[in-house]
Parts: C-alpha cells; sequence; structure tokens
C-alpha cells in the first residue's frame, strides 16, 4: 500500500517530467561540441581507412602484380582483376576495378598485397551522383595513388613504427 501511495504522488506531482527537464536544462547551459565542418576538421587517424589507390614504384612501374589476392580477400567481392602475360614473363594487370559501392573498407585487400600495391587513402570526401561515379577503374586508381603518395608514404612510414 505505501508503494502504491509513492508511485501515485509521483504521477501526480510528474516527476519524470522535472527529472528531464532538469536534464536539458543541465545540457542547454553547458558548453557545446559542435564542429563546424568544411571550416573545422576532425582529428583523423592514420590508420583511417577510406578511398582506394594504386600505387607505383619511384621509378614509375606499377607495383601490382596481379596475383589476385585483394579479390579473393574481398568479403563483399568488390574487386575485379584481369591480368595478362607481357613480354618480360611478368605479370600486369589489364583491368582493376573497385566497386565503391559495394566495399565495405574493411582492410583486408590492403592486408593481403604483398607488394604494398592497393593501399586505402585518409580521404573521405569524395562522392558519386550516380551508381557509376563509385566505380573506380585502374586508371582512376592510378590517379589517386599519384595524387596523394606522399600522405600514403608518411602513414606508411608511421605505421611501420607500432609493427
Amino acid at each position: 500500500m505505501k508503494n502504491f501511495i509513492f508511485n501515485t504522488v509521483k504521477s501526480l506531482t510528474l516527476h519524470e517530467l522535472l527529472r528531464g527537464m532538469s536534464l536539458t536544462l543541465r545540457y542547454f547551459f553547458s558548453k557545446k561540441i559542435t564542429i563546424q565542418y568544411p571550416e573545422q576538421k576532425t582529428p583523423q587517424s592514420p590508420r583511417f581507412r577510406g578511398l582506394h589507390a594504386l600505387r607505383r614504384y619511384p621509378n614509375g612501374e606499377e607495383r601490382c602484380i596481379a596475383c589476385k589476392l585483394c579479390e579473393a580477400v574481398c568479403p563483399a567481392m568488390a574487386i575485379t582483376i584481369e591480368s595478362e602475360q607481357r613480354e618480360d614473363n611478368t605479370r600486369r594487370t589489364t583491368r582493376y576495378d573497385i566497386d565503391l559501392t559495394k566495399c565495405i573498407f574493411c582492410g583486408f585487400c590492403e592486408e593481403s598485397c604483398p607488394v604494398d600495391s592497393i593501399v586505402e587513402t585518409r580521404q573521405f570526401e569524395y562522392h558519386g551522383e550516380e551508381r557509376g561515379d563509385l566505380l573506380y577503374t585502374k586508371e582512376m586508381l592510378l590517379e589517386v595513388g599519384k595524387k596523394y603518395e606522399k600522405q600514403i608514404a608518411k602513414d606508411r612510414k608511421q605505421e611501420s613504427k607500432f609493427r
């Protein structure tokens, strides 16, 4: 009976409403932590996985040896590779496509690559207005690699310290 009276009084005095409003007022007057995105950027981990890139050796030759490990390990089956034998009996890719609408950015492709060819950059500001815009071809991936090579190399050097 005592519990019933207590719960009735709590209900009539709108105890829960007052507790909620006190919480709201407490946060209303506290310091705001909103980031004004285009002008301000939040700190980013060097291990962030964003836009994919294909790298080249310093002499300009593509790193990819068409071993197809990244294609095999991709859980989303977002990578498509076709290759052919060159005159010097080495294998190179003729087609290397990544469908970023399928990709789950797990990093398995990057970890499986024996020559550090496919990497995920720290770039997250890219978009596509149509589905085909996010289908990255070999040429597009090489261009991304060329554009962000300095940052990729810096991240690789920093990451090797932790291994």
